[in-house]
């Protein structure tokens, strides 16, 4: 499988994610929270990412975490991509209000992707 995070993974959907925060299951790993649903077996999984603007106000600073949980999700996405014929729209929220270690950030992606297929 290719480590590659191409356009079509990317969640850009206003309803789906509008449907993520209505109706979407949730898990939590010091600092990410994962909100998923799953959705049409036709398209494939997809994934956003987001930062809180009240608690980092330079662009710069979100753009860099969200880089990072980008990162650590193309690395460790065979986790559910390999989830016999389910597909999930995924959205990875980050919680604290310190710059995180990539480390951290690894680890803790690494936790909600494994939660997520052993209880699904």
């Amino acid at each position: 499988m290719s480590l590659s995070f191409p356009k079509s993974e990317k969640l850009k959907s206003s309803k789906t994610i509008k449907k993520l925060f209505e109706s979407g299951k949730s898990y939590t790993k010091y600092p990410l929270k994962l909100l998923f649903i799953e959705i049409d077996t036709d398209q494939v999984t997809q994934a956003a990412f987001a930062v809180p603007k009240r608690k980092f106000k330079l662009a710069v600073t979100r753009n860099r975490i969200k880089r990072q949980l980008r990162e650590a999700y193309r690395i460790q996405r065979e986790e559910v991509t390999e989830n016999n014929g389910k597909k999930f729209a995924l959205l990875f929220l980050y919680l604290s209000k310190d710059k995180p270690q990539y480390a951290q950030l690894e680890k803790a992606t690494k936790a909600l992707l494994k939660k997520l297929k052993d209880e699904v």
